[in-house]
């Protein structure tokens, strides 16, 4: 009896210990530590406003929420995390910047009222956390794809849209892809979805690349920092979970849209 009184007493004390490993969350989220203990495990963890989470304050559609976290002002970023505690799935995107700025920009699901964050690991194994709350109607993850009302997902599927401009230390590529992005949480609607994208250099060198979860809204749309020069070609490749391939080029304009700062 005193073992068994044991062994309760140090499971009831696991929650406790995994609480005391990872900072205090300033955003009081009931899930900060469930998420913290699966993907950052024993690395070192701490908040940082040098990373910027950028988003609205309110969500307007919940099915597709601008979200872009920008870690240019920190040295050494290897990865980043984009994921929202209170997502039946929390992470979206998982990007390792290989040679490209800390820099990404997608939309997401959001099933109801939820901290948005952006985690990025230092070469060190530190991971920097920032942040905030979103106030969203709900149902994002649990209602069906436009196209999927429409009926014409499949006509479309596999298409992608890129454009790439110059900027004064690299490019700004914004892709689109056509893809229903179903989350397996609507009746009748199995788990489908983009899972890995890649960007590389006319010679094959890797440049950026990501997995990707249901959370990302149906179509994603994504933009990336990668360092290619005015002309260069880029290769853009993907795979969904049903194996199929995406692949694309994108040639960098010599000209930029936008006026390139000094």
């Amino acid at each position: 009896m005193k073992g068994m009184t044991a062994l309760l007493l140090a499971l009831l004390a696991i929650p406790a210990q995994a609480a005391e490993r990872y900072p205090a969350d300033p955003l009081g989220s009931p899930m900060w530590v469930a998420h913290a203990r699966t993907l950052f495990g024993d690395d070192p963890v701490r908040f940082d406003a040098r990373v910027k989470v950028e988003f609205p304050l309110v969500a307007e559609d919940q099915r597709a929420f601008p979200v872009a976290i920008d870690a240019r002002g920190i040295a050494g970023v290897r990865r980043i995390l984009l994921f929202a505690d209170l997502n039946p799935i929390p992470v979206a995107i998982d990007y390792r910047p290989v040679n490209a700025a800390p820099y990404i920009a997608t939309r997401i699901k959001l099933d109801q009222r939820t901290p948005v964050r952006g985690a990025v690991q230092l070469a060190s194994g530190e991971w920097l956390v920032s942040g905030g709350w979103i106030d969203a109607a709900g149902g994002g993850c649990s209602t069906p794809p436009v196209s999927r009302v429409k009926g014409d997902w499949a006509d479309h599927l596999g298409e992608i849209r890129g454009r790439a401009w110059p900027l004064a230390d690299g490019a700004r590529l914004r892709l689109g892809f056509r893809h229903p992005m179903d989350t397996g949480l609507v009746a009748n609607i199995a788990t489908y979805h983009l899972e890995s994208l890649t960007v590389k250099d006319a010679q094959g060198g890797v440049l950026a690349e990501m997995e990707i979860w249901a959370s990302v809204a149906e179509d994603p749309a994504i933009t990336l920092l990668p360092f290619a020069r005015a002309g260069e070609r880029l290769a853009i490749e993907g795979r969904d979970t049903n194996g199929r391939l995406y692949a694309a080029q994108v040639d960098v304009a010599k000209q930029s849209a936008m006026p390139v700062a000094p």
